[in-house]
């Protein structure tokens, strides 16, 4: 359960311009509480304690400090193609881990979890509001769509581009590179174990 040291009502302001509902605390010690995407932030004096599941866009954006520069891993995983699947991410900066995730989509092709991944990770990058992002994975097809050297044929998978460089012109400079699958281990094995939960 991450504690975030900080001004409960920064946060609260954070939170609220990111259109997000912030309600009144329900005991005399919590200062107020918000819920996004499954996780629930609870504050008190000079700290937000965060829970539930995929806390990641939830503490991005209680972060006070903003920009820089981030590398982001991503990968998806599904076990019949289609059948169930999962998306695991990381994102790594100078200090090292800001935030890595893996949860369950659902029913998906390989592909489809690859992209599902993908927006993953730039969707947390965003709500941290980086300045560049340098995107890795292992997937050569998803790669090569992204940047426009290989067609897109399949309309889901044309959808899911659409949206990645959507987010991904939201950074001054971004690039996307195709890595081996060891150099993309930890996402990889974020995916898996979220299947196997």
């Amino acid at each position: 359960m991450p504690v975030i040291e900080c001004d409960e009502s920064a946060a609260r302001d954070r939170l609220s311009d990111a259109g997000i509902s912030v309600e009144e605390g329900n005991t005399d010690h919590e200062r107020w509480r918000a819920e996004y995407e499954g996780a629930t932030a609870v504050a008190y004096d000079g700290k937000v304690v965060v829970q539930g599941e995929n806390t990641a866009r939830l503490e991005a954006l209680l972060r006070e400090e903003s920009g820089g520069r981030v590398h982001a891993y991503f990968d998806g995983a599904s076990r019949g193609n289609p059948g169930p699947a999962a998306v695991g991410y990381v994102l790594v900066d100078d200090s090292g881990i800001v935030a890595e995730g893996g949860e369950t989509i659902g029913r998906a092709t390989n592909n489809q979890a690859e992209y599902a991944a993908l927006v993953k990770v730039l969707e947390v990058a965003t709500d941290y509001d980086f300045d560049e992002i340098h995107v890795r994975g292992d997937s050569e097809l998803i790669v090569k769509q992204v940047r426009g050297e290989w067609n897109t044929n399949d309309p889901d998978l044309r959808e899911q581009r659409v949206r990645v460089r959507e987010l991904l012109m939201g950074f001054d400079d971004w690039q996307i590179e195709h890595v081996p699958r060891e150099i993309n281990g930890r996402a990889d094995d974020l995916a898996n174990d979220a299947l196997d939960d």
